[in-house]
């Protein structure tokens, strides 16, 4: 019999050394943690603490991102809150950026419109903006992360510090609709926003901005 042979009996009798019970302290193996000979049922107890360290450590990671989401979560409440307060539409664009600064601690945030109606075609957001960028915007298909490389959108946020990092966020009302604007958040901390980061809540941002601002542009 090789060891595979051996392995295989002893898979198919599990009874085996329920028999022959004496086998248990009498089989010698080495501990890679202990560094000693040790039983086998010693041997089985370390595996056992194995699992559970291993367990426990898995348990306290999903905790942690649970945690995480929750706060984000929250947040992400109070900023949809605050949109819904706001009594009057010209005013709903400062309203987001200013409560997205404040409850998600962002150095920064500004947003573009275009296709804008008439009766808010004098404010700061229905500022003009390059074919480029909306060509850009519109090629978009989830949030930009990343280095900022002198992009236009870059340029509309007045900052004392450059702004090292920058997140993009296309406004549409649905995936295959027209894109009328651009949200953007910047740091001048390179590494508040990068190119591996995960998008999921950038996404929610972007849809509740889109629904928020749909009222001020004809399309």
């Amino acid at each position: 019999m090789n060891t595979q042979d051996i392995a295989d009996f002893l898979s198919q009798n599990p009874h085996f050394f329920e028999e022959h019970a004496e086998l248990l302290a009498e089989i010698k193996l080495t501990s890679p943690i202990m560094g000693r000979t040790i039983s086998l049922q010693e041997r089985q107890m370390e595996i056992v603490r194995e699992k559970l360290k291993s367990l426990e450590l898995r348990l306290s990671d999903l905790m942690r991102v649970a945690q995480e989401n929750d706060s984000i979560t929250a947040k992400f409440q109070t900023w949809t809150r605050e949109l819904m307060l706001a009594r009057n539409d010209v005013d709903l664009p400062y309203i987001l950026v200013q409560s997205l600064q404040n409850n998600f601690a962002l150095p920064h945030a500004t947003l573009r419109l275009w296709h804008v109606a008439d009766d808010f075609k004098h404010t700061w957001f229905a500022a003009a903006t390059s074919d480029d960028v909306q060509l850009f915007a519109k090629g978009m298909h989830t949030p930009f992360c990343g280095k900022n490389q002198d992009f236009e959108a870059a340029s509309w946020i007045d900052a004392e510090q450059a702004i090292q990092s920058i997140a993009m966020l296309p406004l549409r009302i649905a995936p295959d609709a027209p894109t009328f604007g651009l949200l953007v958040l910047g740091s001048p901390d390179p590494s508040r926003f990068t190119k591996d980061m995960a998008t999921d809540f950038l996404v929610k941002i972007a849809d509740t901005t889109s629904a928020a601002l749909l009222c001020m542009v004809d399309l």
